[in-house]
């Protein structure tokens, strides 16, 4: 039966298209969770898991697409050019990974901020450990680093040390005008390595009030934060977007003192005006969840290197990672 053979070609492909759907949905997740966390950037999980350029890349070609078939509604050159970006979006990575985020998101949510009120020592030590692995990626993705690219590393630790060392009032009840911009700010976390959009929305005294706008499924909150993240995305991807293609050394080597900096928010003894504290108390448990993490990066940069090699020697073609 001579028709059935291109189906058994068909179906092991079709099975790497799922497995890889599958891992980026994951990917997604791990993105989505540490997202919600102050102090751990989403940015920095993406370059951890993988995905961080390919993102990059097709935020910066959605944005044009819509920005471009906005303002050419009257041309049909306009619309050609705004569908030639939109063909550009890597959506076999980016829609999986949208919707391991939002899920993750939802869920994380609904746990996260009893167990950080209640346990903040320990959550903070395992986070810790989870960013001193993660500056690995950065680091290596740097190549050679020279004396420019050490100094502005030292730049960004310093700034993000300082960033992280502020505090806001917490707002009950903000307006959606001030709800849209302080989304559009911190979306900008997942665009930039190392700094934390939750932890922009602590500053801005944000936080408690968006978190329980996703717990609660307020809509109008929700839909307002979405397009002021939607407007900060198409003001600020696209500069990251000639940054890394112009200067990536740098940029990444910005990224990497970024995340170093970005620490302080997780010394796991801090006072309510997050003052940094001696370590005190029962040190053993802090210690172990520390070293948890990092054994957790550590495991998902195995993984992602063992996912990418299978992927490379199954589709040896230049188009073998167009799904990582």
């Amino acid at each position: 039966m001579p028709d059935l053979a291109p189906a058994d070609h068909a179906a092991p492909s079709r099975r790497r298209r799922l497995g890889t759907a599958g891992l980026n949905v994951l990917r997604g997740g791990v993105i989505g969770a540490v997202e919600v966390v102050p102090g751990v950037s989403g940015g920095t999980l993406a370059l951890v898991v993988g995905v961080y350029e390919t993102l990059i890349t097709s935020a910066g070609e959605l944005v044009r697409g819509v920005v471009t078939g906005a303002t050419g509604l009257l041309r049909r050159t306009g619309l050609e050019r705004s569908r030639a970006h939109f063909a550009r979006v890597r959506w076999g990575v980016i829609l999986p990974v949208g919707v391991g985020m939002l899920t993750a998101i939802v869920l994380v949510s609904a746990t996260l901020a009893p167990l950080i009120e209640d346990h903040p020592v320990q959550t903070r030590a395992l986070f810790a450990g989870l960013i001193v692995a993660s500056l690995i990626v950065p680091t290596r993705m740097v190549g050679r680093w020279g004396a420019r690219e050490v100094a502005v590393a030292v730049a960004g630790a310093v700034a993000a040390f300082l960033l992280t060392g502020l505090t806001g009032v917490e707002r009950a009840d903000p307006s959606l005008w001030l709800v849209m911009g302080a989304a559009s700010l911190a979306v900008c976390a997942l665009v930039l390595p190392g700094v934390s959009g939750s932890f922009l929305l602590l500053v801005l005294g944000m936080y408690a009030s968006t978190l329980a706008a996703v717990n609660d499924r307020n809509l109008a909150y929700l839909g307002v934060f979405a397009a002021g993240a939607v407007m900060g995305l198409a003001v600020f991807v696209t500069g990251l977007q000639w940054m890394l293609a112009h200067h990536h050394a740098l940029t990444l080597a910005t990224m990497t003192g970024l995340m170093l900096g970005s620490l302080r928010a997780l010394w796991p003894w801090q006072g309510d005006d997050a003052s940094l504290q001696a370590p005190s108390g029962d040190l053993g448990p802090v210690i172990a969840l520390f070293v948890v993490g990092i054994a957790a990066v550590g495991a998902l940069l195995v993984l992602e290197h063992v996912a990418s090699r299978r992927t490379d020697a199954a589709v040896p073609t230049t188009g073998a990672t167009a799904d990582r």
